[in-house]
């Protein structure tokens, strides 16, 4: 076990789950390989990155992640408002449902149906887990200093 702890130019190998307020689970890898990341490579949002910041290996620690560190919090302006003619006749509509879109630069974006209606469909593009609070469970296997290339 090295002395490193956990932060700017390190990699580092972990189990993780992202558990809800009620105990759904979002995420885990507990039983399965361990996740391998270097910080700051954005595989991790920074909110729950900072949360591991000086943590050695074999650590196990819960933290609870905040909206604002997290997946943010809902934008009412990410609820847009489209025609229903836009939607086929074969889309049975109800509400919570997903569906993938395409933006501007033809890049997927997925959208909850919120409502509907003879007119329009409401699909709000907001993270599904944008407002929650994350319960973050890890366990750390490694710490290792980057390989800066």
């Amino acid at each position: 076990m090295r002395d490193l702890t956990l932060g700017p130019g390190t990699r580092v190998t972990l189990h993780f789950s992202l558990k809800l307020e009620n105990g759904d689970v979002i995420d885990s890898n507990f039983e399965k390989d361990p996740a391998t990341f270097t910080v700051g490579d954005g595989n991790l949002l920074a909110g729950f990155e900072k949360a591991l910041f000086g943590l050695q290996e074999g650590a196990r620690q819960t933290f609870i992640i905040k909206p604002e560190d997290g997946f943010g919090q809902p934008n009412p302006n990410n609820v847009q408002e489209i025609p229903r003619a836009q939607f086929g006749a074969d889309i049975e509509l109800t509400e919570g449902l997903m569906l993938s879109f395409a933006d501007a630069q033809k890049a997927e974006l997925a959208g909850v149906v919120k409502g509907f209606n003879e007119d329009v469909v409401f699909i709000d593009f907001n993270h599904p887990l944008a407002g929650r609070e994350i319960i973050f469970d890890v366990a750390i296997l490694r710490i290792e200093p980057a390989q800066v290339h």
